[in-house]
């Protein structure tokens, strides 16, 4: 201002404005935080992401090389819906269930091969002549290759489980492919072709990678029944399990490996029972290919 009797403008306080700063910068982030959760706790899961929201969090649960699963003993409402989306999404290409037309089933077994229990379930398949499909974990492979030969020499189907049992949606795309490529690479000389059918660990897949897996000419494979052995049920209950979710063109899942800790013992004194109870209730018990009328190799086979 001129001189001449006008006062002059005061200049802010600076403890004044400091204040004021602080204020408005503790609301802002405030403000910012409560999006933030809204925002997230909104989210959707993953498709095929199982969620334990038990006490109010999103955690997955241990992982498979610590001996544990990650699966709920039963889907919850959304996870089941979002893999029915999926099906219908990529018809052909991720499959819970084969054709209910027909009295059909087809057993198969995860996290093989395991010196543990994998030849005793051969055994009792040899036993009662029933093919089932084993969904082959790479680096398990890599060091039981003779036991992944048996299981081809004797009839069965192999099918892809990842390289080491990661959970493909929670890595990189990269990461993803050598997850498949690793394994394909390991089983091709064992079961004498590429096979076509994965099954993610878990059974979590998001739907890009569905497709990309379509493109490379796979098929996803989980499953409408199941077992849930994995949790070292005896015969009794893993029985009862079955039979909840059972109908015609069912997929069962079974273990016939697992972690550190794991006891299938259950898994080997239900089987020959549940063979039985099939059969005797008009069910054939048939293989992957046999069920969804689609080759068991992807592109052709090598011997």
């Amino acid at each position: 201002m001129e001189a001449g009797g006008k006062e002059m403008l005061k200049m802010p306080d600076p403890k004044r404005m400091l204040a004021l700063l602080i204020a408005w910068t503790a609301i802002s982030c405030s403000s910012w935080g409560a999006e933030t959760s809204v925002y997230s706790s909104a989210a959707e899961p993953p498709a095929g992401m199982q969620i334990n929201t038990e006490h109010g969090t999103s955690t997955i649960e241990p992982s498979f090389s610590s001996g544990q699963k990650r699966r709920k003993k039963k889907q919850s409402r959304r996870e089941a819906m979002s893999w029915v989306t999926l099906q219908q999404r990529f018809p052909g290409s991720f499959v819970i269930w084969g054709p209910r037309q027909y009295r059909r089933v087809a057993l198969t077994f995860d996290d093989v091969p395991d010196p543990r229990y994998t030849p005793k379930v051969l055994e009792t398949l040899a036993r009662y002549k029933v093919r089932a499909t084993f969904f082959v974990v790479g680096s398990r492979a890599a060091k039981y290759p003779a036991m992944v030969q048996r299981m081809r020499r004797e009839g069965h189907i192999i099918g892809n489980h990842s390289y080491d049992h990661a959970v493909f949606s929670r890595i990189s795309r990269y990461a993803f492919e050598q997850q498949i490529w690793k394994t394909d690479w390991i089983l091709r000389p064992l079961a004498g072709y590429s096979p076509k059918f994965i099954r993610p660990p878990y059974g979590e897949i998001t739907p890009q990678q569905v497709a990309l897996l379509r493109s490379w000419g796979y098929i996803v494979v989980n499953w409408d029944v199941d077992s849930v052995d994995w949790k070292s049920l005896d015969s009794n209950s893993i029985l009862i399990n079955i039979k909840k979710t059972l109908q015609p063109g069912s997929i069962i899942l079974q273990h016939a490996g697992g972690g550190e800790g794991q006891d299938l013992s259950g898994t080997i004194a239900a089987l020959p029972r549940l063979i039985r109870l099939l059969h005797s209730k008009g069910y054939q018990i048939v293989t992957l290919p046999e069920l969804l009328n689609r080759p068991e190799a992807r592109g052709r086979r090598f011997r």
